[in-house]
């Protein structure tokens, strides 16, 4: 039994999680992870060092020999700041294509494990609660319908002055779903044990107050 308690939360792109475990961490003065941002920042010195992203083997060598750290909320890439170009729509349709090859997944799980630090942990991804922390001592998969989810991302963007159209959200998005769930490689799904949180009619607040009750009755 591991000593150090992880509260593992998967779910599908733009479904809010990132947002909720960052919450949740720092009401329980937890570590957080957000591991969607290290295959962003994979996909990132990837296409920096032109390699394809078909290519999974060079990548996943790659993977290995990046300096990545996170600070004071900002993201750094071999001691650059690039907390603000990993989060572009490019970039996380290379990280997806990449996180599809087993190569690139294997060289992250050491540095995934590296978080889990006390006194405690609250991990965001694809694979959380399945691969990487299958004894978390709670599991959630969050989700919301492919069309809140576009919506949510609309708005962020919009907001950040980036000009997109909704219907291009929705259809990389559901492209996204389709290869997180389909592939070979860690496919994205609800773990043995996970409870499931549909977050569509809900606010952030109101998820974030739901997966605290439900770690508080687990820990009781």
């Amino acid at each position: 039994m591991h000593l150090i308690p992880v509260i593992a939360i998967d779910g599908p792109t733009a479904s809010g999680k990132g947002t909720v475990a960052t919450l949740v961490a720092e009401k329980l003065g937890f570590h957080y992870l957000d591991s969607g941002a290290l295959y962003r920042l994979v996909a990132l010195g990837s296409e920096n060092a032109s390699i394809d992203p078909q290519n999974g083997l060079e990548i996943g060598v790659l993977a290995k020999k990046l300096a990545i750290s996170f600070k004071n909320g900002r993201i750094l890439l071999n001691s650059e700041d690039v907390t603000e170009a990993i989060r572009t729509e490019s970039i996380g349709l290379r990280a997806s294509a990449i996180a599809a090859h087993s190569e690139v997944r294997q060289a992250l799980i050491g540095i995934q494990h590296g978080f889990r630090v006390a006194p405690g942990l609250v991990a965001d991804g694809r694979d959380m609660a399945s691969v990487i922390f299958p004894d978390a001592v709670l599991k959630v998969f969050l989700t919301a319908t492919a069309e809140t989810r576009a919506q949510r991302r609309y708005k962020q963007l919009i907001a950040k002055g980036i000009s997109v159209k909704l219907e291009h959200l929705l259809h990389d998005l559901q492209e996204r779903d389709t290869r997180d769930s389909s592939r070979g490689a860690a496919p994205l799904l609800v773990a043995d044990g996970a409870k499931v949180l549909e977050t569509s009619e809900l606010s952030i607040d109101q998820a974030v107050k739901k997966i605290l009750d439900w770690y508080e009755s687990k820990i009781a």
